[in-house]
């Protein structure tokens, strides 16, 4: 029996040191890897200072309106992954893409992702590259907190929103993550920091993107190499593990009653009958019932909508824009 025991034993000290051997060798390729994919990372777009730490906001375009680009969790180069979508409104107007704290080109800031300090971060930056507001703010999932948040604050600096399947503020209350999901979340970022995310590529970046024809070659490679720097980092983190308070917070405010919303729900035919789905679109509607000028759209497609339907979310747009939104600006 001791002889087992003295066996089993050895077997795991050689079990564990066998994993953390591979970990550590995995952490170092992983670093070598961000060491040479490091020189494709030129900066593209303004870096601008807050908080003793840079942000990244991509400008293109010329026009009346500014459309600010707000990407959703974990959507870690938006620059490149929302490309197919802002090229569509540069013909008439300019685009703001906001890399907040955490993505692109900007820095991890490692701080408390609460509400405030998101978009007063978002507000200054844009400032500081150049974009004055009213904005049309396009948020993305996640993002749809701040959006609305930033409608409930300062109304007077969003002349629109166009809602791309945003997350609303009582959906994260209602169905606020549970414990075992934090844990996951805090789990899937060890992992990354360790370096692990570089054996699941699939998983680090959108493969839709790469197939689609509006990155070059090198675009691409930029993509994915901002992909595998950024993956899940603890900005990333943060954002979801507040996303409750972040959305409380919102929910005790009145809702932006004057700020037109387009929203863009996309219904997945494999999911069009879910209850899921179906509740989403009810979310939606109510809310929209609440504002003084809003329209509900279903587009057939994935989550990640923008990838898919960039035309018809573009003209959806500025329908709404000019027939509900200017429209209603002009004197009679």
């Amino acid at each position: 029996m001791k002889t087992i025991c003295k066996v089993v034993k050895k077997l795991m000290i050689w079990l564990i040191a066998v994993i953390l051997l591979g970990l550590v060798s995995i952490f170092s390729y992983h670093h070598y890897q961000l060491m040479k994919e490091s020189a494709l990372l030129t900066d593209e777009g303004s870096l601008v200072k807050v908080n003793d730490k840079k942000i990244n906001v991509y400008n293109e375009g010329d026009g009346k309106d500014t459309y600010v680009l707000m990407a959703g969790s974990g959507i870690a180069a938006p620059i490149y992954e929302m490309k197919g979508l802002y090229s569509k409104f540069l013909v008439e107007n300019k685009i703001a893409v906001m890399e907040r704290a955490g993505y692109g080109y900007s820095d991890v800031f490692n701080d408390a992702r609460d509400i405030d300090t998101m978009l007063e971060q978002t507000r200054e930056a844009l400032l500081q590259s150049g974009n004055k507001p009213p904005y049309i703010l396009m948020p993305h999932s996640l993002s749809g907190i701040e959006a609305i948040y930033w409608a409930q604050k300062y109304p007077q600096e969003i002349k629109a929103i166009i809602a791309l399947d945003i997350g609303l503020p009582q959906q994260y209350v209602t169905h606020k993550m549970s414990l075992a999901n934090r844990w996951t979340v805090r789990g899937v970022n060890l992992l990354t920091e360790l370096g692990l995310h570089r054996l699941v590529p699939e998983m680090t970046y959108n493969p839709e993107v790469m197939k689609q024809s509006f990155l070059t070659k090198e675009e691409k490679e930029i993509y994915k190499a901002i992909s595998f720097k950024q993956f899940f980092n603890n900005d990333m983190k943060e954002e979801l593990l507040h996303a409750y308070e972040n959305s409380q917070k919102s929910i005790n405010l009145p809702k932006p009653k004057e700020t037109p919303i387009l929203f863009i729900d996309a219904i997945a035919e494999q999911n069009k009958n879910s209850k899921y789905t179906k509740q989403q679109s009810k979310d939606y509607r109510d809310f929209a019932k609440q504002l003084n000028t809003s329209e509900v759209v279903e587009v057939s497609g994935t989550h990640s909508i923008y990838l898919y339907k960039p035309d018809e979310i573009y003209d959806l747009s500025q329908a709404f824009i000019k027939s509900k939104v200017d429209k209603k600006e002009r004197p009679k």
